[in-house]
């Protein structure tokens, strides 16, 4: 028997990268996976990849940050299977710049990804999952279920010129032990999971100045210079940036029953300062 046979999982932004590696690891122990994406391609990507391996898989497309995305997110698990058990909040992406460069708009959009969005979707989620703990109560019946949501270690130490994603990121760890005291009578972990360096399309090397992703219209520069990603890696204990699978790893830790006993934690996982 599988560690997650049977548990209903939403996982945001897994139309790509460590999102996507969560969803497929998620899958490989047993989980129903709700995919989405901001873009309609990366999702049905994602969900073909899933059901390749023989996992249960929907999609749920749109962008985490449009005005009643977070209760379709959760109605699309209910409707589908039921109460959710474990939520992801990956979603997000950079828009870097020194302060006195950033606009209101760019620091708002960084907060508003990485740290409005997570708080919505726990809100539309907050009715079933109180409703089934409830019950599960009254039937002398203990089931766990799992938050983990995404921070970076950004938000622990700071970054120069990310004063937005910092402070997102830093405020998702509050938000996490917050609902970890909240939720805790209704056996709902609620944990967060720092990155570092993990080498994604967001973090690639640039050989140029030109790359860039279209969020809603803006155009966002992506990617690390390559002197300043080979400085990085050679800063960690372990002397490289972290893959997508390792940091999804990290975040299955959490979802799994061997931590039903952790809650309120921020775990990092940046291959050692």
């Amino acid at each position: 028997m599988n560690k997650l046979d049977g548990k209903v999982a939403l996982v945001s932004g897994s139309g790509r990268g460590i999102g996507r590696c969560i969803a497929l690891k998620l899958a490989s122990e047993g989980a129903r996976i709700v995919v989405n994406d901001l873009d309609e391609e990366p999702a049905q990507e994602t969900l073909e990849l899933l059901r390749a391996t023989g996992a249960e898989a929907v999609s749920c497309t749109g962008s985490v940050v449009e005005s009643g995305f977070a209760e379709r997110f959760v109605a699309t698990a209910v409707d589908t299977w039921g109460v959710p058990d474990i939520i992801v909040n990956n979603a997000g992406y950079t828009w870097d710049n020194v302060i006195q460069k950033m606009t209101d708009e760019q620091f708002q959009a960084v907060l508003d990804v990485h740290l409005t969005a997570p708080f919505r979707i726990l809100r539309a989620a907050a009715g079933p999952i109180r409703e089934a703990a409830k019950r599960e109560k009254a039937e002398d019946r203990e089931i766990f279920r799992k938050i983990v949501n995404i921070s970076s270690t950004s938000g622990v130490f700071g970054n120069a010129g990310q004063a937005n994603y910092s402070s997102a990121k830093a405020a998702i760890v509050g938000l996490t032990r917050a609902m970890s005291r909240e939720w805790g009578r209704y056996k709902v972990n609620v944990n967060a999971v720092a990155f570092g360096l993990v080498h994604t399309r967001l973090t690639q090397a640039l050989d140029t100045d030109a790359a860039s992703i279209d969020i809603e219209g803006h155009q966002i520069p992506v990617g690390v210079q390559r002197a300043v990603l080979e400085a990085a890696g050679s800063r960690m204990s372990l002397g490289r940036g972290g893959t997508a699978e390792e940091a999804a790893g990290a975040v299955y830790l959490l979802c799994i029953p061997e931590s039903n006993y952790i809650t309120g934690q921020l775990l990092l996982c940046d291959g050692g300062r």
